[in-house]
């Protein structure tokens, strides 16, 4: 793909790169066994186990988790009412959208304590095996800690664009924004007045500026990571793509991540 030629100018080590077309086929680029920190990319693998669970019948999302008013569909929507960090809340359920790691921890504890097994044992059995999703024991935060390389990523990704594991009506939940109307902080890009997210994945909405491209539809949903890390599916353009990198996110990403998810759609989406 003519777009991988912009990644040399990155400012990074190590980056690799899977594109899925329209065809379903998959394009990569870089060394495919580096595995690379995901970040919060994790947030996303974190939900989709929940709603594998949700079908299953083992948790709810409308079980009651945390504070009072607060639900699995709260926290997986960041809108539980609880900070960045920290067991305290800071708000009320269902009023703002704010940006939780702990709210996708309080999830995983939720779902290891419904499924009586280690939460990343759940994800193994439920998402990755299914998927042929082959890696080192995963540990640590379901916010944040999951390591992947680009060939597991891309099978994840595939899931995210066209789904085995959930039922249509489940996924369509997963990617439509919950508690539309909130507004709220995308960290490192800033505040927006709706901040639309659905059930795991960030939905684009009419964020500007954004670490998608302009030419993302606003249908377009994923998340990125602090690692340098992002996986995006354009349902209109009917493409997807993921990037892993070794620089933690700043200013370089929001300089070179449009411009190459710009560069992949005008390629592949016509």
């Amino acid at each position: 793909m003519r777009a991988f030629d912009l990644i040399a100018g990155w400012p990074t080590d190590n980056v690799s790169v899977a594109v899925i077309d329209r065809a379903g086929e998959i394009h990569l680029h870089g060394d495919e066994s580096h595995e690379f920190r995901l970040a919060s990319v994790t947030k996303v693998i974190t939900g989709w186990a929940v709603l594998v669970a949700c079908e299953e019948g083992t948790v709810s999302l409308a079980d009651a988790v945390g504070q009072a008013g607060c639900t699995l569909r709260h926290l997986l929507a960041h809108a539980g009412g609880y900070p960045y960090e920290g067991a305290a809340p800071i708000g009320i359920p269902g009023a703002r959208r704010i940006y939780s790691n702990t709210g996708y921890e309080m999830v995983a504890a939720h779902l290891a304590a419904a499924s009586d097994m280690p939460f990343w044992e759940y994800v193994d059995g439920a998402v990755f095996e299914p998927l042929g999703i082959v890696s080192d024991a995963q540990s640590g935060s379901a916010a944040k800690d999951a390591r992947l390389d680009i060939v597991n990523v891309s099978l994840f990704l595939a899931e995210m664009r066209r789904p085995r594991l959930l039922a249509r009506d489940t996924f369509v939940e997963a990617v439509t924004a919950q508690f539309p109307e909130l507004d709220g902080i995308v960290p490192g890009i800033g505040r927006f007045d709706p901040c639309p997210w659905g059930l795991g994945p960030e939905i684009r909405g009419d964020k500007q500026p954004h670490w998608t491209s302009p030419r993302n539809s606003a249908v377009t949903y994923g998340h990125f990571g602090g690692s340098g890390a992002f996986v995006w599916v354009d349902p209109i353009a009917d493409v997807a793509c993921a990037v892993l990198a070794d620089r933690e996110f700043d200013a370089w990403a929001l300089t070179h991540w449009p411009e190459f998810s710009t560069a992949v759609l005008s390629e592949l989406a016509r």
